[in-house]
């Protein structure tokens, strides 16, 4: 198992961003690393290869890419797999919903990644519970809870709701290890997280993304 019971940051900044830049992510990690962070989530073969070079922990890897006709944008084909494999990172995290995916299907992209780096392992993001019961008879090494508030059937909930209402019951639904992602946003968050069982929890925004923390602040200013 590469990933520690612990705190891992992600380090992502899109082409829109103030910090899109792989020089700068690969700081980001690092600052991160000095930190105390255990592990790194990033996006772009570039970006996860930049931050290799400064800290030693292991990557959780992501392509984001759009394809028409499909809501599925988290590594979504072979040819972000291919990527990520050769970025070095030690686990490709995939979109695990239940949306059509642009080309294999999620049984057959979990395949094609067992085949071609076997020690590579696989973490799913879901955003429901049966999601993530099926990612777990797929194989997945792990189960994030990455995609909850964000497809049609779960938009606008979070993942803090009713005190982490759902991460509950995910962790109650499978044996996998349970990954809490998404809106993390406070440390009494994380360790709320920790305390009903997640394995690890990926903190991004919060950390990684001054535009959101300022705005946070902005927002009490009358």
């Amino acid at each position: 198992m590469y990933l520690p019971n612990d705190l891992i940051v992600s380090c992502q900044a899109l082409d829109d961003e103030p910090l899109h830049s792989s020089f700068i992510m690969s700081k980001m990690a690092l600052a991160a690393y000095q930190g105390g962070a255990k592990g790194i989530r990033a996006n772009s073969k570039e970006d996860i290869i930049a931050i290799k070079k400064e800290v030693d922990l292991p990557v959780i890897g992501i392509v984001k890419r759009n394809y028409t006709g499909s809501d599925v944008y988290i590594t979504a084909t072979a040819k972000e797999v291919d990527e990520l494999i050769e970025s070095g990172c030690e686990v490709i995290a995939m979109d695990a919903t239940k949306y059509e995916r642009p080309e294999k299907s999620l049984a057959e992209l979990v395949a094609y990644v067992r085949e071609k780096a076997p020690n590579v392992e696989l973490m799913a993001d879901i955003a429901t519970v049966d999601e993530a019961i099926h990612a777990e008879k797929l194989g997945f090494n792990y189960i994030g809870t990455t995609l909850h508030g964000y497809t049609a059937d779960t938009k606008g909930q979070k993942l803090y709701d009713d005190d982490f209402r759902f991460l509950k019951e995910i962790i109650r639904s499978v044996k996998a290890p349970v990954i809490a992602e998404g809106n993390i946003i406070t440390p009494d968050m994380l360790a709320r997280a920790f305390a009903f069982g997640a394995h690890a929890v990926v903190v991004g925004g919060a950390i990684t993304r001054p535009q959101q923390i300022t705005k946070r602040f902005a927002s009490k200013v009358k």
